[in-house]
């Protein structure tokens, strides 16, 4: 079929008077959800390994949009169904930004802002380190500790998973393993 007979085409050209049938003073009126953003971020989408590039559109400091970035090699542009809903990771009413903490010995669990207990978390690697480091074992220089080991997942990308068995070894961990392997 010729170019210039699809019914879009002949709409578009007025060739057939039905173009302006097809459009409303609300259709005139939509805009682009990003067209209102401040600030573009590029991302990567956290669901799986595969790594999509992601533009993360920022307005007053709030998540307005999420969508596939068109330069990213690996996307070019792309979202699946998971990526493309992204954006609730973000900003869902349900999102979740606290933890339960329970102390030793407590019979209750208490509330703890993610600062605090990502504090915590850093506080406790740097003991276990202190007090596990063997610098040798058996008259061998080691440097190592066997109180902290590292298990990623197939979440992570690549890059992800290299981050954090540099972050693993630079700790001294020897017990490093990914689920993805197995």
């Amino acid at each position: 079929m010729p170019l210039g007979r699809w019914p879009l085409i002949r709409q578009l050209t007025g060739q057939d008077g039905r173009g302006a049938a097809a459009r409303s003073p609300r259709t005139d009126a939509l805009r682009p959800r990003t067209e209102d953003a401040t600030t573009v971020a590029r991302s990567v989408c956290p669901y799986c390994a595969v790594g999509c590039g992601q533009l993360v559109h920022v307005k007053d400091g709030k998540v307005i949009q999420i969508e596939g970035d068109p330069d990213s090699p690996i996307s070019r542009g792309r979202l699946c169904p998971k990526g493309s809903a992204s954006k609730q990771l973000v900003t869902h009413a349900g999102r979740q930004t606290e933890v339960l903490y329970r102390r030793p010995y407590g019979t209750a669990w208490e509330r703890l802002d993610l600062d605090t207990a990502m504090g915590m978390i850093a506080d406790r690697v740097v003991r276990t380190r202190r007090e596990t480091w063997e610098q040798t074992h058996e008259g061998r220089t080691v440097r190592r500790t066997t109180g902290i080991a590292g298990l990623g997942g197939a979440t992570l990308d690549n890059e992800e998973n290299y981050l954090m068995k540099k972050l693993y070894t630079a700790l001294g961990a020897i017990q490093v393993e990914n689920q993805a392997r197995i």
